[in-house]
């Protein structure tokens, strides 16, 4: 008589073995984790809204009656896209002070893929965006502000993939730039406030010359004030929202494929 003798290992899997987690979990942890000093300290996040309000109490007053609607219709999108674009090119700063004390070294060998660290602080950039886009248009609402839902979350959409890849390239700067901060720095105001004028967010570009009509046709953040403006306005101009939105996908996979490999590279 036979007996059959089963090896338990080959039908269940070992009690101890423990299944490392995967990108999505790493990026949601590095995610989480720049968020939370935002979370603690609610008062950092309400001070950097301060400016576009700033800017809205200045400049709605300047703008000139539009027939058939109103001025804010057209610079409410600019000054969404303004913030989106100043407050992803800065969060390179973070990244650089944890280089200087060391964190980043720390984070490097740990477990977590290199892709989450930078895939999970570019994601990140879209939440106080969304925070202060939300605070703006609740403030321009009651003042003859045509609020359409709809075209509003999906321009917000727009401008988040556009803020991820922003984000990235500011890390990648960040990057580059260790140990000398001031390189960082110079970059990113020497850029910022061109790619604004160029694209048309405060003052428009119709009677421009044509050598700065040929700068901002280069420029993707106009493509995306464009189709943001449309959206803002309830109005769904299928060339322009496909621009602006290929526009935004180009910049967030330029951005990530170039902060990725920063970050590969980094040491």
């Amino acid at each position: 008589m036979t007996t059959l003798t089963i090896d338990r290992t080959t039908t269940t899997s070992h009690p101890d073995a423990v299944r490392e987690p995967g990108f999505v979990a790493d990026t949601w942890n590095v995610m989480t984790r720049e968020l939370r000093p935002m979370l603690r300290e609610p008062a950092s996040l309400l001070f950097a809204m301060v400016q576009p309000l700033v800017f809205l109490a200045l400049f709605a007053p300047l703008l000139p009656e539009v027939p058939g609607g109103s001025a804010l219709q057209w610079f409410v999108p600019g000054i969404i896209a303004m913030t989106a674009l100043m407050g992803a090119s800065m969060t390179g700063s973070n990244l650089t002070l944890e280089i200087n004390t060391g964190s980043h070294e720390r984070l490097l060998v740990s477990p977590l893929r290199r892709s989450s660290l930078l895939v999970g602080r570019a994601l990140k950039e879209a939440v106080p965006m969304l925070a202060q886009a939300a605070l703006i248009v609740a403030v321009v609402t009651p003042f003859s502000f045509e609020l359409h839902l709809g075209g509003v979350l999906v321009g917000l959409a727009v401008l988040s993939l556009f803020s991820v890849g922003i984000g990235a390239l500011s890390f990648a700067l960040a990057i580059v730039s260790a140990g000398q901060d001031w390189i960082f720095w110079t970059v990113q105001q020497t850029l910022i406030f061109p790619l604004l004028l160029l694209a048309g967010v405060l003052l428009p570009l119709d009677g421009a010359p044509g050598w700065l009509r040929f700068l901002a046709d280069l420029n993707p953040l106009g493509y995306i004030i464009e189709a943001e403006r449309a959206l803002f306005a309830g109005s769904w101009p299928t060339g322009t929202v496909l621009r602006g939105v290929a526009a935004a996908a180009a910049v967030a996979a330029i951005g990530l494929v170039v902060g990725l490999r920063a970050m590969r590279r980094s040491s």
